[in-house]
């Protein structure tokens, strides 16, 4: 039976299998399901148009394997109701591919609470929305952005894409093909998994990627190769020219007036070459003189031909195939480059973010239109939006915009679609329409319909966190710096008043003075605010504290060895400095760092107080607090800059530890009394680790926590094993734990995303 009958009988029976499978999925989210419920149930139910949280139960979100939910949601048309938790879980999906099932439920269970509880309390253990009390973790607060519309991650930055349809009448079965700055290729499905093993054709980054006839894609990299990739057989045919000492700058296909199209190729020493599609081999054109200067090019593949286009510095030229005639010159350097539709036209971005479009009059003379965005515009594309050429634009601040051509009018909202620069743009067809994917120098590929309120509305975004701090218990207080506000949080009741406005602050930490809480804020004019907080505080200016040349970028309040109260910081001028919080007075400054310092951490020893300093000189150094003087020798931890640091003390075993965070991406464990080198190493791959911190389980095992670019690692450095990783889809710039009683058989963690805080329990019986 075909047609709407048809149609109708075939999603009544999947609506029934699927309710009847969704029976069979265990209340208990660690139990595993049957395979088959993992593999098929979710598309049982989107086939049977009710893909909601009955058909697919929470409890088998962590076990699901279908790889392709992120991608069945995003097909459907009307969504049905109650999609919480799989609306959560598709935000996980591109990240939890290598994770175990314990990850994954740790994980899911925050990103719901995230989702659906932000700048509340958590709903309390047992409550119908609390499903997963089982889970190694509570959530207690989050004002955290969660991940969305990532559609693929990659271990490096993606500086180049392409789409290909190996299949001219099979435009559904298109694949993308991604360069990364390591000279690896890729080639994903629409769903975003891997349709070939990853391929290393440069010994550069693969800057350029350009669609050849037939899946045939040519690749351009700064090793100075052109080299041909088989897209569909995802295999490499090999290279067709090379240059030393210089890199490719541009692909451009072209057809010169009157011939077949060719694939140019230009190099940073300004050498052009043409190659012919069929053969890829040396095709003999017209081609405009080489100039010694490196050059952007775009060319036409009209019939009749047309001009190719040449940018070089701030200056776009057109070659008709004899001359040289230059069209438009620019405030800035031309950082990107496309040939639009109309014969002639064609539009640049420069690296002051200025956009312009050109156009040739009769008279053969340029008309311009410009616009100004907030950054560098770092690449463009020519895509089709409700019929009608657009021209989308990435910069370097992570957006995204579309724009008219004819008068650079904006379609739309600027779209907030990276944390940091967009590094390539190009479109991806699909039944349902086209999709235009975009690469960050976040390490993610998104997935962006270009109908429908994505562009009309924008996406929600985030002030970015700069400090963050959580007082001791029982009453947990959160200051944290969003923008350049400053708010005090009750994660209790959810309460809140603001504390500094409009002043940028680079660090905060929680003190007592007086059995009141202090609030030490670091400014920008190198000063540190001292806010008093209690019932019946007059609205009096907070002292500060002076004596820094360079913003703090660490503060940690530490007892003094003669029971006063002392507040550490670490600055960018490169000094540690103690101060009297009585007094409101220097007591001490260690200026050995090189450079900025990053990160503190103290632990109190049989003979006082000790704290620790690293920074961006690489090096680790332990202070006497009472003495006022170095502790044991200076560490070089050979990691590049180092993050942050944490003490741990190891009972029954060789006694006081520290763990450092590294630029590298490693964790390295250290006797503080020995430079002899690491004593252990973890590596969990989540490129590199900006924060660490320590806690206690069982009173005997100590557990150290990082956090990378997507998530937070708990590592047993004793067992040398990762016992969980926590994906949050956002690099974790602080990871801080709050005081318990002793004997508490949980630990609090604050973690400081770029996209807002995060508070959970970590409970020592479920790791």
């Amino acid at each position: 039976m075909s047609g709407p009958a048809g149609d109708d009988r075939h999603a009544e029976i999947h609506r029934q299998l699927a309710a009847a499978l969704a029976e069979l999925v265990p209340d208990d989210p660690s139990i595993p399901p049957h395979p088959y419920l993992r593999r098929h149930l979710a598309q049982h139910a989107a086939q049977g148009r009710v893909l909601d949280d009955t058909h697919v139960p929470p409890a088998l979100l962590p076990w699901e394997s279908s790889s392709g939910l992120g991608r069945l949601l995003a097909g459907e048309g009307d969504r049905p109701a109650q999609q919480q938790w799989l609306q959560a879980w598709a935000t996980l999906e591109p990240y939890s591919r290598d994770l175990s099932p314990l990850s994954r439920l740790t994980s899911l269970h925050l990103a719901h609470h995230a989702a659906m509880s932000r700048d509340t309390p958590s709903p309390r253990p047992g409550s119908p929305d609390a499903p997963f009390d089982r889970s190694p973790v509570t959530p207690l607060w989050s004002d955290c952005a969660s991940p969305d519309n990532v559609w693929a991650l990659n271990d490096a930055d993606v500086v180049s894409l392409t789409s290909t349809v190996p299949r001219p009448r099979a435009p559904h079965r298109a694949l993308l093909v991604t360069g990364d700055d390591h000279g690896v290729v890729r080639v994903l499905r629409r769903d975003g998994s891997a349709s070939a093993p990853p391929i290393t054709l440069h010994e550069g980054a693969v800057s350029h990627l350009l669609t050849l006839p037939e899946g045939i894609v040519a690749t351009g990299s700064t090793d100075g190769a052109v080299a041909i990739l088989d897209a569909a057989r995802g295999r490499p045919i090999g290279p067709v020219a090379r240059r030393t000492g210089a890199w490719v700058t541009s692909l451009t296909l072209h057809r010169p007036q009157g011939g077949a199209p060719v694939l140019l190729a230009a190099w940073s020493d300004g050498h052009l070459a043409a190659f012919t599609t069929a053969t890829l081999h040396r095709a003999d054109v017209p081609l405009p003189s080489p100039e010694p200067v490196a050059a952007l090019l775009s060319g036409t593949t009209r019939p009749d031909g047309g001009p190719l286009l040449i940018a070089r510095h701030d200056t776009v030229a057109g070659f008709d195939g004899r001359t040289t005639r230059v069209r438009s010159r620019h405030p800035a350097p031309v950082r990107t480059l496309v040939a639009l539709a109309e014969p002639g036209s064609y539009a640049v971005g420069d690296s002051d973010g200025n956009l312009s479009v050109h156009s040739a009059g009769p008279d053969s003379r340029t008309r311009s239109v410009r616009a100004t965005t907030s950054g560098a515009v770092t690449s463009l594309a020519v895509v089709t939006v409700e019929g009608r050429e657009t021209l989308a634009s990435g910069g370097a601040d992570g957006t995204v915009r579309l724009w008219r051509p004819e008068g650079l009018e904006p379609v739309g909202a600027s779209l907030q679609a990276h944390a940091e620069a967009v590094t390539a743009l190009t479109a991806l067809s699909e039944r349902s329409g086209t999709r235009l994917i975009t690469a960050g120098s976040d390490r993610t590929i998104r997935n962006w319909p270009l109908a429908g309120a994505t562009f009309r509305h924008g996406r929600a975004g985030w002030n970015r966190v700069t400090a963050s701090a959580l007082s001791p218990g029982p009453a947990h207080l959160l200051a944290v710096t969003e923008g350049t506000t400053t708010l005090v949080r009750n994660i209790d009741t959810g309460e809140k008043w603001p504390v500094i406005d409009d002043e940028p602050v680079t660090a905060l930490a929680w003190a007592r003075r007086h059995h009141r809480p202090v609030l030490a804020a670091a400014l920008s004019d190198n000063s540190i605010a001292l806010h008093t907080l209690g019932p019946g505080d007059a609205p009096t200016p907070p002292p500060r504290l002076r004596g820094h040349f360079s913003p703090a970028l660490a503060l940690l309040a530490l007892p003094g060895g003669d029971g006063s109260r002392l507040l550490a910081s670490g600055s960018a001028d490169g000094t540690v400095r103690l101060w009297d919080l009585d007094r409101h007075s220097e007591a001490a400054v260690f200026d050995d760092h090189r450079f900025s310092v990053r990160c503190l951490a103290s632990t109190r020893t049989d003979d006082g107080v000790l704290l620790a300093s690293g920074g961006s000189d690489g090096n680790l150094r332990v202070w006497d607090v009472a003495a006022l003087a170095q502790h044991g020798p200076t560490i070089r931890c050979g990691q590049n800059i180092v993050n942050d640091v944490a003490f741990a003390h190891l009972r029954g075993g060789p006694g006081l530890r520290m763990v450092t965070a590294g630029q590298n991406g490693t964790l390295r464990l250290w006797d503080p009394d020995a430079a002899s080198g690491h004593l252990a190493e973890f590596a969990p791959g989540d490129g590199e680790l900006h924060a660490v911190t320590a806690f206690r389980v069982h009173g005997r095992r100590v557990v150290f926590a990082a956090a990378g670019a997507t998530g937070i690692h708990l590592w047993d450095a004793a067992a040398d094993r990762l016992l969980l990783q926590i994906v949050t889809g956002h690099p974790v710039s602080a990871l801080r734990t709050a005081p318990q009683p002793e004997g508490e058989p949980s630990t609090v963690l604050l973690a400081t995303a770029e996209a807002g805080t995060m508070i959970f329990r970590v409970h020592h019986d479920r790791l």
